[in-house]
Formats: C-alpha cells, structure tokens, sequence
C-alpha cells in the first residue's frame, strides 16, 4: 500500500493527517508572538528547547504545575468560542506557580478532540498566545491529537504544563507567617476554572437559563459571566516581591491561589499546623453570579464557600506593617483588593466568621 492510500485508509479511521498539519500552519506565527530570551531550536522538534540564564540565579529552583480547564469547556462549546479557555489554562498555571514565588519560563499546551476544526484550533492558539505574552513566558510547543470515536463531536479537551524559576532562598513556603499577619484578598473575575459543574447543573439545568439570556443582576448574558477570563495575578505577584526584597524585607510570607476547594482547601495548604486563618466573610462584595448560583441552586452556604472562589482569586498573607502598602500597590495596578482577615492561633485550617 502507497503512503497515499494508506493516508486516505487512516483519514476513513476519522484521522486526517493532512488536515492536521493544516491546523499547524499557522503555528510558527503565534509561537513567535509568545517568546522570550531562553527559547532555542525551531518549532516542530521532538521537544521544546530552552536555556536558563544562570547568571540571573544564584540557586535556581524549577517550579511546575500541570492543569486543565474542566467543564468550563463545554461552555465554549456551546457558545463557539474558544480563545478565553484557552487563555484560563495559562493564567490558572502562571498562578499556581506564582503562589510559590516563580516567574513563569515556559507553557506546553495539549489539545486532542475526535476531530480537528482548523478555526476552532487557531482560537486555542491564538489564545496561549496572548496569555504567555501578557505573563512574559514562552509557549515553546505542544501536542495536538486526533482521536476519533473517544470525544463527543465538536468537543475537545485541553491540558497544559508551565515551568517557572524561582531562588531557593526565595520560595514562598509560609514558614514565616505569625499569628497576626494579615490576609489581602485580590478580586477574582468571576468563576475563574472552578465550580462549573455545579454551576452549569444549577443555571442551566434546574433554572434552565440560556446562555445568550441577559441577566439584569450580572448586567451581561450569562455565556458572557460565564466564560470571562481566569484573572492573572503572575505579573503583579512578581513586581510586590521585587519591590519587597528591594527594601530588604518579606512583607508577602505566603501565597494560596483559591481555586477548587475554594477557601475551605486552599488556604491550609500553605498555614503551618499551629495556625488558623481566620477570614470575614463580609470584607469585600461577592459578585452576583455566586449569590445568583447560591439562590437558584439552593447551596448551603459551607459549600458555596468550598466550591467557588467567591470573588477572592488569590489570598496574599503578609506582615501587618506591610500590609497597607500591598494594597495600595495592588489597587494602583488596577485590581481591587481588601483585607479579608487575619492569622490566629489553631490547628491549621480556615475559619469563616
């Protein structure tokens, strides 16, 4: 059999590799908008090539998160948009990292779908490149399968891996934190990446809200609140860090990116066992869209708490004589911000009062 008719044989299996290398035309150019000094060798390799500038690092630790976007997918779906879900998967890894200290290096993304939609893949691209672009970070490759018969049609999935760099004397740990530091929260966009299961069952399925519906109290239609982008904080995280190590002190002891598990999970995970974060629940405005949620669906408040973000997408914890500064820093980079509660003595966990 020819390598054409065994082509034509593998496209008849729902593979089209013509189509696929179609879809991958215009990859050099988004690629090349999403750079940034340390990207070596072309696109297309057998790997992504980059090279750490050790002189910049005194003891240089790689920092790596790996994520996806979940059901939040099938609202591009529905609505045909694809470049915002994109962009969340970005921002929702710069963070994870960000929460330990690191400045983002490079982005890998994985897309596989039962078939490729060439206008549907270049919206995923365009978006990783937009999003490493705003966080300075390198989309240095991917893989893009055809996978025929195991996704439902016009679905797809995605995945993607950062690696940052951080100083090892640098790592954000919460070793330091002390009963009295304070807790800034940064206003989140909405639902970000999380919740969207137990979102689209309440509005979609039990409220049987459309997605196109304008809904006065969210002021948009709801596909709009729904696929608004998961906020970066990456960038702002780095500039208070240098500015903090600049002045020759920790003012940020901790970081926790709220996001599945909301407040109840999230912020344990970097408290020492003796301490308790004690957050007030009425220091900032929730967003209507979870209270929209709450009322339609009937959630207990608890679970609300553990499940959404509850427009806090990141918790800082930091020195109480700092803390004042930070938020006047963060509201002059055009975030909201509020202090949302404090350290006290436990056993490790977060107390909403």
């Amino acid at each position: 059999m020819s390598g054409k008719d065994s082509q034509k044989a593998y496209a008849a299996a729902g593979v089209d590799v013509d189509l696929g290398n179609e879809v991958k035309q215009r990859l050099p150019e988004w690629l090349a908008a999403a750079r940034r000094p340390g990207v070596l060798g072309k696109v297309g390799g057998f790997g992504g090539l980059f090279a750490l500038d050790t002189r910049r690092h005194r003891r240089p630790v790689l920092v790596s998160s790996v994520d996806g976007v979940g059901t939040k997918l099938k609202l591009a779906f529905a609505l045909d948009r694809h470049d915002t879900v994109s962009q969340d998967l970005v921002n929702h890894c710069v963070n994870d990292i960000a929460a330990l200290g690191a400045e983002p290096l490079f982005f890998l993304d994985y897309i596989a779908a039962g078939r490729l939609r060439p206008e549907v893949f270049e919206q995923l691209i365009k978006g990783f490149s937009l999003a490493c672009r705003a966080n300075r970070c390198a989309l240095i490759g991917g893989e893009t399968a055809q996978m025929p018969g195991f996704y439902a049609e016009e679905e797809y999935d995605l995945s993607g891996a950062i690696v940052g760099v951080v100083e090892r004397d640098s790592i954000l740990d919460g070793k330091n934190i002390r009963r009295g530091d304070v807790l800034i929260g940064l206003a989140s966009s909405g639902l970000h990446t999380n919740g969207y299961s137990l979102a689209r069952k309440v509005l979609l399925d039990q409220a049987r809200l459309k997605l196109t519906q304008r809904i006065e109290e969210l002021g948009c239609e709801l596909g709009e609140e729904l696929l608004k982008i998961h906020v970066s904080y990456g960038p702002l995280i780095l500039r208070l860090l240098r500015r903090s190590n600049r002045e020759g002190r920790r003012a940020i002891k901790a970081i926790a990116h709220i996001t599945g598990g909301g407040f109840v999970d999230n912020i344990p995970r970097v408290l020492p066992k003796r301490l308790d974060a004690l957050v007030r629940k009425g220091s900032w405005p929730v967003p209507p869209i979870f209270r929209l949620i709450q009322r339609l669906g009937r959630v207990e408040e608890a679970e609300m708490w553990q499940v959404f973000n509850m427009g806090v997408g990141m918790i800082l914890i930091v020195d109480p004589e700092a803390a004042d500064k930070i938020l006047r820093a963060v509201r002059r980079a055009g975030l909201a911000a509020w202090t949302v509660g404090e350290i006290v003595p436990g056993t490790g966990r977060t107390r909403l009062v």
